[in-house]
């Protein structure tokens, strides 16, 4: 295996833009360490020139890439799937270096990110249109399906892959040319799949990727330019909403995965130790740093005291706080100082208001971001926890008596992506999950996330499908055209 120095020497840390390129001016900044604080390395800081110069390269390339062949731009897809699982250890290394989760966390990301890539390699043949006689009789109607045109897609930090080919793989499949600005803690992981791709014969130009510790000054001329035709960003609310009036007046196409708030319920027919297997992966997948990360477990009084003894016993039993490097991690650090005081502050309202510490609830302290596993008991209606994404390994438990109660407490949410349901009745099963304000629902599952189904959420949590057959109709725009 590459060691930690070589790989970090042998990726891309220019700009992207028909290949490695300096920004304008030559400017860097810094990617830090998570679980030290240190500084891996210095990448290409673009201007809102560079931005211009990657929208003009796209444009150049546009008409060429929609009129390649669906079956050639279908290889180039799956060329790339094979070499991302081929190299799927230094992409696993360099996340775990850049974003801090475990190594295991980093190679479950590079199987599911590559998946992507595999699954539009296959829906790229598969783009449909419709042809009909039109029922007055008075001609025929046909339906054509073409790519919307050059994409930017804004990313997060906390799946530096899998953000990236949930977008990237749909928009070269449509054939969309694309400019990916990814989170300035983890751009490198985005610079080593553009290299990839340009090694699988992706032509120059149809995918740049701008790093940049300046997102809305780079962003902002590409949203104005009136040859951009979309905009997909993964993200928090706040910032998506921004973004959704930035792009108004031009009416641009748009697509918003944001936050969550997603509840765990368990209810009083639930197999329990079910259900606590669940909680751990809805919780600690990713470190709790996901946005489909359990924020909330709303447990039926008569399980609560048994769940909340099997969540501490698994927690306490099952998860080792440490670099993400160490083999013997579980648990990595959180993203940066920020994320960190975050979460403590969250922890510290809970107790204020009168939540009870089960595990954890204080940093260790020390070097790095690290925060661990933490159960809090007791949460009252006004803590902030229960209405803010924590994004940390926080679990609060709170309890319920009804049915109906349950149901509500888990609706009563700005958010709408996730939901987690456990119960062995099949009609409450279907009940409930029908009955959930959310894009998403897990019944007796603590993962759901599938690149062969539609991600998204409803209310403050977006709009718009990545994944599944849905997904490449973000990338497409629908013409009529009426013949005799």
């Amino acid at each position: 295996m590459v060691s930690e120095r070589e790989l970090l020497e042998s990726v891309p840390t220019r700009l992207w833009i028909g290949g490695p390129v300096d920004a304008t001016g030559a400017g860097t900044f810094p990617v830090h360490n998570p679980a030290t604080g240190e500084v891996l390395t210095q990448v290409a800081d673009a201007t809102p020139e560079d931005a211009l110069r990657a929208l003009d390269a796209a444009v150049a390339v546009q008409e060429e890439w929609a009129a390649t062949p669906a079956r050639e731009r279908s290889e180039i897809l799956r060329k790339v799937f094979e070499q991302i699982t081929a190299r799927a250890e230094e992409f696993a290394l360099l996340m775990t270096l850049e974003m801090g989760k475990a190594l295991p966390e980093s190679r479950n990301e590079v199987r599911y990110g590559a998946e992507f890539f595999r699954w539009f390699s296959e829906e790229a043949v598969r783009v449909h249109g419709r042809y009909l006689h039109a029922p007055s009789g008075t001609g025929r109607i046909m339906v054509h399906k073409q790519p919307v045109g050059p994409c930017l897609a804004i990313t997060p930090w906390n799946f530096p892959l899998a953000m990236g080919t949930r977008k990237i793989g749909p928009a070269l499949a449509a054939g969309c040319t694309m400019i990916v600005k990814p989170a300035s803690a983890t751009p490198l992981t985005m610079l080593l799949l553009a290299q990839l791709c340009s090694e699988a014969g992706l032509p120059d130009g149809v995918l740049s990727v701008l790093t940049t510790s300046r997102s809305s000054a780079v962003t902002q001329p590409l949203l104005d330019d009136p040859r951009l035709r979309k905009l997909t960003f993964t993200g928090s609310t706040e910032v998506g909403r921004k973004l959704v009036e930035k792009s108004a007046n031009r009416l641009l196409r748009t697509s918003m995965e944001l936050g969550g708030n997603a509840p765990f319920v368990v209810f009083d027919d639930a197999d329990v130790d079910a259900a606590v297997q669940g909680a751990m992966l809805a919780k600690l997948r990713n470190g709790g740093e996901a946005c489909t990360a359990a924020n909330r477990f709303h447990v039926q009084n008569g399980v609560r005291a048994e769940f909340t003894a099997k969540l501490v016993e698994a927690m306490s039993n099952n998860v080792r706080l440490g670099p993400g490097t160490d083999p013997d991690t579980t648990l990595g650090p959180l993203i940066n100082e920020d994320q960190l005081q975050t979460v403590g502050e969250l922890v510290d309202d809970a107790v204020a208001a009168g939540a009870q510490v089960l595990i954890g609830g204080k940093a260790p302290g020390g070097p790095g971001w690290f925060y661990p596993a933490t159960i809090l008991a007791d949460v009252p209606p006004q803590a902030r926890i229960l209405r803010e994404e924590v994004f940390g390994p926080v679990a609060p438990i709170i309890g319920f008596e009804t049915e109906d109660e349950g149901l509500a407490a888990a609706n009563d949410t700005e958010f709408g992506l996730v939901s987690y349901v456990y119960t062995r009745d099949l009609d409450r099963a279907l009940r409930i999950a029908e009955g959930l304000e959310s894009g998403m629902v897990g019944v007796n599952r603590g993962v759901i996330s599938d690149p062969a189904a539609p991600f998204g959420g409803v209310k403050a949590s977006g709009f718009g499908r990545e994944g599944g057959t849905e997904g490449i109709e973000e990338y497409l725009s629908t013409k009529y055209i009426a013949l005799t």
